[in-house]
């Protein structure tokens, strides 16, 4: 089930009145949202979509500059013009949790806008490809030369990741526009979407129709007397459950079978901003599913460490005293939680966690004092030790998958 709100940022009422809410539909039900100051909502709805957000290319292609509210007029009225029906616009997750409430304690990074749209084949799916790219054509500044510019340059230039999902329950494609510091432009385009949240915190969804409507139609700029409704949605299932979670900080979700194998180390990151579990039985519940999942989704050694390198490089951005401490919880909760692998293999896990978390302490050229840091340490004859601050760190390869049959953990704990 899905609760919608209707949020009015019409002062001088004070509280979302329950006159504003309405139900869409005998399974969706309204509820009343805690109070909020309006004008900072609209502000910071208003400034995120305002926000110039660059977007870098590769070698020499020149950094875009880009409007989050900009592109999506702009991808929204070509795709119209090429037949396709957007249903409607939708900021998610972390931005969204953000308008809603400011001092969260997540910040936001990436801007994930929903489009919703229909994808009923393989054509439909490259039309929205073709036309995200060609909308990057508009962004170029002034004097760049465009015609022997390819949708496939393009796409090589821009694009940090792309996604086509098509299956039985799913049916959705992303791509996300590249920014060195993390804050990547999500465009997601969705027809079915089985599991649109991982926790009730990072549940909201924000309609920005009516917004992008004012900003095309209305000649009076927006002000505090004047400005549109937006609708505000928790996918969750309760807007106000999810409304409290994300002001106490409190980790819960539903169904945590369903989450997806990154639902782990996004549950080491909360855990690592102050978020805290509702109860220590969900706690356990959750932890085995997400270990479950994550090894399911990632079993090989390899695609671990690449997951675990690109989670840290995009989340911890500006944040890299922090990577330690998410390395050293999802250390913990991998050793406490899984009971899905072998012996060999479980242990092969924790040591690439271990050599990660020891490899991002040499590049932050601050070792923490002893009473603060797990130690590690490789047997000979693989010891090839440096002086690093007083302290001595092996320099280690992070552990490989072979065909033999025997396994050994790399690293051991210094007692």
């Amino acid at each position: 089930s899905r609760s919608i709100l209707k949020l009015s940022f019409s002062p001088p009422r004070p509280v979302f009145e329950p006159d504003l809410l309405q139900p869409l539909t005998r399974e969706e039900y309204a509820v009343i949202l805690v109070i909020l100051e309006e004008d900072s909502l609209v502000q910071r709805l208003d400034s995120i979509l305002g926000e110039a957000v660059p977007i870098h290319g590769r070698g020499n292609f020149p950094t875009l500059s880009v409007q989050p509210r900009q592109i999506v007029q702009v991808v929204r009225a070509r795709l119209e013009e090429r037949g396709v029906c957007v249903k409607d616009v939708r900021l998610n997750g972390s931005a969204a949790s953000h308008v809603l409430h400011q001092e969260n304690g997540l910040g936001y990074k990436d801007l994930d806008l929903i489009f919703g749209v229909s994808l009923k084949d393989d054509q439909a799916f490259r039309l929205v490809k073709d036309v995200v790219l060609d909308c990057l054509l508009d962004f170029l500044p002034a004097g760049v030369s465009k015609e022997r510019i390819t949708a496939l340059t393009l796409k090589e230039a821009y694009v940090q990741k792309l996604v086509k999902v098509c299956n039985d329950t799913d049916r959705w494609s992303l791509i996300s526009l590249s920014n060195n510091t993390g804050k990547n432009v999500e465009l997601k385009f969705v027809d079915s979407l089985r599991r649109q949240f991982e926790f009730s915190v990072d549940s909201f969804q924000i309609c920005l129709d009516s917004l992008l409507l004012f900003d095309r139609c209305s000649e009076t700029p927006m002000s505090e007397s004047f400005h549109p409704t937006v609708i505000g949605e928790s996918v969750y299932g309760d807007f106000q459950e999810a409304m409290d979670h994300l002001c106490r900080r409190t980790i819960a979700t539903r169904s945590p079978e369903e989450i997806r194998g990154g639902g782990l180390l996004k549950y080491c990151h909360l855990l690592v901003r102050g978020f805290t579990p509702s109860s220590e039985a969900d706690m356990k519940q959750m932890q085995r599913y997400m270990c479950s999942r994550f090894f399911i989704d990632f079993p090989d050694i390899g695609e671990q460490q690449r997951k675990l390198e690109a989670y840290l490089q995009n989340h911890f951005a500006g944040m890299e005293h922090k990577r330690y401490e998410c390395l050293m919880t999802l250390h913990h909760v991998v050793n406490e939680s899984t009971v899905c692998l072998m012996s060999h293999e479980r242990r092969q896990t924790l040591s690439l966690i271990s050599m990660l978390a020891l490899k991002v302490l040499a590049e932050q050229n601050a070792i923490p004092t002893v009473t603060n840091v797990t130690c590690y340490y490789q047997p000979a004859p693989y010891v090839q030790d440096i002086n690093f601050s007083n302290y001595y760190i092996a320099h280690v390869q992070a552990p490989q998958i072979t065909h033999c049959s025997n396994s050994y953990q790399t690293w051991l704990p210094c007692s």
